[in-house]
C-alpha cells in the first residue's frame, strides 16, 4: 500500500510551483474584485515558492516533517487572501499527517482536516469561491477507501468539476464570464499532487480569459497583510470583529506554532494595523491597493440585483426560490459590517437595492451603505419593518423597469403595506387596550397593541386573535394578505385561518408562507 513520503511531499511543492508558473497570467487575469485579490495568481506563486524553499532547505526525515515545514514556510508568506487561504490548505493536511500516515483514507481525511482549517480562518466564507471548491472535494471523498492514487485522481477530478460551477454561485463571476481565481489555483495544486502520485505530471492547461478588465486611478480599498506574533489565542475573536467593521475578506490564520497571519479588504489602513499592534506584535506588514469593482454596462448584462437580510432560515429559503442574494442572520443578531458589505459587493452589477427584513436590519444596511468599502456601488436601502413589506416590495419588482422606477415602485409598495403581528407575551405589561399577562395572544397593527386573548394559546384563540387583527386592517380596504408564520405554529393553523378569512371577507386574496421567526406566532401584511 503506497503512501505519502518525503520525496512525494518535495515532488508535490516543485509541481505546485511549476503548475501556477504557467497558469499565472491567466489566474491574474481574473480580476473580480471582492471574491479576488488583484494578483491571485502571482500571490498563490507567491506563497507556494517560498513554502518550496523553506522545505528545499530543511531535511525532513518524514513525510509528517516535510508537510509541517511546508505548511508553515506557506503561512509566514502568505501574500493576498488567496495566498493566506492556500496556506491553510497545506496546514490542514500537515495537521492530519502528524496524526496518521497518507495513505489514501488518510489523504482524504486531510482534505477534510484541510478544508475545516481554511474555512476557519475566513470571517466570513462565501459561497462560489476557493472555500466551496475545497469543501466539495473533502465531502466527495470523505468515505474513501481507495489507493492514494485513486484518492488524489477523484480529488483532482472533483475540483475540476466544482470549478466550472463557482459562477453560477456567485453573481459577480457570472458577470465577468470568469470562474473563481483561488478556485482555479487550488485545482492546479490540487492536480500536481495527483501527477506526482501517479507519476504522470501533464501541463496544466490554462484556457481563462480576463473578461471586463478595468482599472482606476485612486483606488478607495486596499489589502492589509501582515504577521502577527506574541498575541494571546482568546483574543483572535475580537480580533476578527474588528477587522469585519473595517472591512471584508477578514483572515486571521495560524502557522500551528504562535504566529497569525492576518488579511482585510478595508479602506482605513492605519486601523487595521492598530487592531493587531493593540494585541501583538504585527511584522511583514505589507499594504497593495484593490481592483475596484467592474461596471456592468446597462444593457450588456446584468447591471443591478435586489438583495435581502432577514431573520428566519424558511424566509430566506423563500426569497432565494425568487431569485434573490439573502443574508439570514438568527433572531435578534444584528448583522455585522462585513456581512452587510459581502452581501452588497458579491450582487452583480453597480446598482444594489437591499430590502431589510426589520428596522434594526435596517440600521445595519444603511451603514453598511455609506461604508467607504461600498463606495463604489450604487446602493439603495428601501426601509422595512416587518418580512411582509420586503415580500411586498419583490412582488412589484420588474428586471425590465427603468432602475429609478423599480427602486420607487418597490419603496411604495413596502410603505402602503399594513403589518400585523401576533405574540405571546413573555411578561406582564399594560397596554392601550388593558393589561397583558404572561401566555397571552397579543395582537399589533402596525406597531400598536389592538386586542389580547387570554392564555393558554390555543389553535382556537389563534385563529380568532389573527381573524381579529385582520378586521382591524381590511378595515381601511385590502386586497391581498400575506401571512408569515413562526416556528411554533400549530400546523392547521393556516388553513383555518384561511377559511375563517374566506367567510368573512370573501373578496380578499391569502397566501401563506413559512416564515421561521422565533419572535411571534403570525406576521401578517394587506396590501
Amino acid at each position: 500500500m503506497r503512501v505519502l513520503d518525503v520525496a512525494a511531499v518535495s515532488a508535490w511543492s516543485a509541481a505546485c510551483v511549476h503548475s501556477l508558473s504557467v497558469l499565472r497570467p491567466a489566474i491574474d487575469g481574473i480580476n473580480v474584485y471582492p471574491v479576488a485579490d488583484s494578483d491571485t495568481g502571482s500571490n498563490l506563486l507567491f506563497t507556494l515558492t517560498a513554502a518550496r524553499d523553506a522545505l528545499a532547505e530543511a531535511e525532513p526525515a518524514t513525510a509528517a516533517e516535510a508537510l509541517a515545514v511546508f505548511a508553515k514556510g506557506a503561512v509566514a508568506a502568505a501574500k493576498g487572501n488567496s495566498g493566506v487561504i492556500m496556506s491553510q490548505v497545506v496546514r490542514g493536511i500537515a495537521e492530519s499527517a502528524a496524526a496518521r500516515e497518507i495513505d489514501g483514507p488518510g489523504l482524504a481525511e486531510a482534505l477534510g482536516c484541510a478544508d475545516r482549517a481554511a474555512t476557519g480562518a475566513v470571517s466570513r466564507p462565501v459561497a462560489g469561491t476557493i472555500l466551496t471548491v475545497l469543501h466539495t472535494v473533502a465531502a466527495s471523498v470523505r468515505d474513501a477507501t481507495g489507493s492514494l492514487e485513486e484518492v488524489a485522481a477523484a480529488a483532482a477530478s472533483v475540483a475540476a468539476e466544482a470549478l466550472e460551477e463557482t459562477p453560477k454561485q456567485l453573481p459577480v463571476l457570472a458577470v465577468a464570464g470568469v470562474v473563481d481565481a483561488g478556485a482555479r489555483g487550488l485545482v492546479a495544486v490540487l492536480d500536481a499532487l495527483s501527477g506526482v502520485i501517479s507519476g504522470s505530471l501533464v501541463e496544466p492547461e490554462h484556457p481563462l480569459e480576463a473578461h471586463h478588465q478595468h482599472t482606476v486611478d485612486a483606488p478607495t480599498a486596499w489589502e492589509v497583510m501582515y504577521l502577527l506574533d506574541d498575541v494571546d489565542e482568546g483574543s483572535l475573536p475580537g480580533l476578527r470583529k474588528t477587522l469585519s467593521g473595517l472591512g471584508d475578506s477578514v483572515t486571521v490564520a495560524g502557522d500551528g506554532a504562535g504566529a497569525y497571519a492576518v488579511h482585510v479588504h478595508c479602506a482605513d489602513i492605519g486601523a487595521a494595523l492598530e487592531a493587531g499592534i493593540e494585541l501583538g506584535r504585527p511584522r511583514r506588514v505589507r499594504v497593495e491597493p484593490l481592483i475596484t469593482p467592474t461596471p456592468v454596462e446597462v444593457g450588456g448584462g446584468i447591471d443591478r440585483s435586489v438583495v435581502a437580510v432577514v431573520h428566519g432560515g424558511p424566509l430566506a429559503e423563500l426569497l432565494r426560490a425568487e431569485g434573490v442574494a439573502v443574508l439570514s442572520v438568527p433572531p435578534g443578531v444584528a448583522p455585522t459590517v462585513e456581512e452587510m458589505l459581502g452581501l452588497i459587493n458579491e450582487a452583480a452589477g453597480h446598482h444594489v437595492t437591499v430590502l431589510p427584513g426589520g428596522q434594526e436590519l435596517t440600521a445595519a444596511a444603511d451603514a453598511a451603505a455609506s461604508h467607504a468599502m461600498a463606495a463604489d456601488r450604487d446602493v439603495v436601502v428601501i426601509p422595512c419593518v416587518s418580512p411582509v413589506q420586503v415580500l411586498a416590495a419583490l412582488a412589484v419588482h420588474d428586471k425590465d423597469r427603468r432602475t429609478n422606477d423599480d427602486v420607487v415602485a418597490m419603496a411604495e409598495a413596502a410603505a402602503a403595506t399594513r403589518r400585523g403581528e401576533l405574540r405571546i407575551a413573555q411578561e406582564e405589561s399594560l397596554t392601550w387596550v388593558g393589561r397583558a399577562q404572561a401566555g397571552d395572544v397579543v395582537g399589533l397593527v402596525d406597531g400598536e397593541v389592538v386586542l389580547i386573548e387570554p392564555a393558554p394559546a390555543s389553535e382556537t384563540s389563534l385563529v380568532a386573535a389573527a381573524v381579529g387583527v385582520l378586521n382591524r386592517m381590511l378595515a381601511l380596504g385590502g386586497e391581498l394578505v400575506t401571512v408569515l408564520t413562526g416556528v411554533d405554529v400549530p400546523v392547521r393553523l393556516p388553513g383555518e385561518l384561511a377559511d375563517q378569512l374566506r367567510l368573512e371577507h370573501p373578496e380578499v386574496e391569502l397566501t401563506s408562507y413559512a416564515g421561521g421567526q422565533s419572535d411571534a406566532v403570525l406576521l401578517m401584511g394587506v396590501e
